[in-house]
């Protein structure tokens, strides 16, 4: 428990996540101070297959994406991001263009992950329609616990760095007008992480099946009453046959 003269840096502190709590006082936070991740990392310890040797090169590049992810969903401004070198950074997703490092921060991570070139009839979850805190408020509802990340595999070290991840979580609550199912969700990845000299990343891609997740989200039954409900029905959902 912490005092009232504690300082609040050290009262942040993540032992997965550099930067957490570093120059606190100068970051502009989007919620108003560092974000505690004590639920999910909960899920992780609770649910992870591997269990990396303490400075290991898989250790190193989990907790340095955990660090990223943890910036771009909680900082709100580039300047303060140290997982990145912000002049040369991009994201590739499925071999879709690349977005800048601001592009990033303003669509959030999961619109940036999730964006699709399905036709719109196929399009259940759409990117283009939801803002950085909606994205966040669907998936915080319907994963209550967090979604947790782990690297499985690593096949090459820096400058280009090859991994393979898990993420998931439990459907817990609604998402989208379906009821939650209780049932594990989760998805399988690969992706190269480019860092310079400093260990910042100027690129990253990530190649993955959005199939394996909405094949768990869409599973529920509608909700009735729910304000998604009407949309829904008129869907023709390719994920669950």
């Amino acid at each position: 428990m912490a005092t009232e003269n504690q300082d609040p840096i050290q009262i942040a502190a993540d032992k997965y996540r550099s930067f957490l709590h570093e120059e606190a006082r100068n970051t502009e936070w989007r919620h108003g101070g560092p974000p505690i991740y004590d639920d999910v990392n909960k899920l992780f310890e609770e649910g992870r297959t591997k269990e990396w040797p303490k400075g290991s090169l898989e250790e190193v590049v989990q907790n340095a994406l955990k660090s990223w992810e943890m910036e771009l969903s909680h900082k709100t401004r580039i300047q303060d991001f140290r997982t990145i070198n912000p002049e040369k950074f991009k994201l590739i997703v499925n071999g879709r263009e690349g977005l800048s490092a601001e592009e990033t921060l303003k669509l959030g991570s999961y619109n940036a992950l999730l964006k699709s070139s399905m036709p719109e009839e196929f399009k259940y979850y759409k990117a283009d329609e939801e803002s950085f805190e909606s994205s966040h408020d669907a998936f915080r509802v319907a994963l209550p616990r967090g979604f947790a990340w782990e690297v499985i595999s690593v096949y090459s070290g820096p400058p280009a760095i090859a991994f393979k991840f898990r993420h998931w979580g439990y459907f817990e609550g609604p998402f989208k007008g379906h009821a939650p199912t209780g049932e594990l969700v989760q998805f399988y990845g690969i992706g190269i992480l480019n860092v310079d000299e400093s260990l910042r990343a100027e690129d990253v891609e990530i190649y993955y099946d959005p199939t394996e997740l909405f094949a768990r989200l869409l599973k529920g039954p509608l909700i009735a009453g729910s304000e998604h409900t009407d949309s829904a029905s008129t869907l023709k959902c390719p994920f669950n046959k």
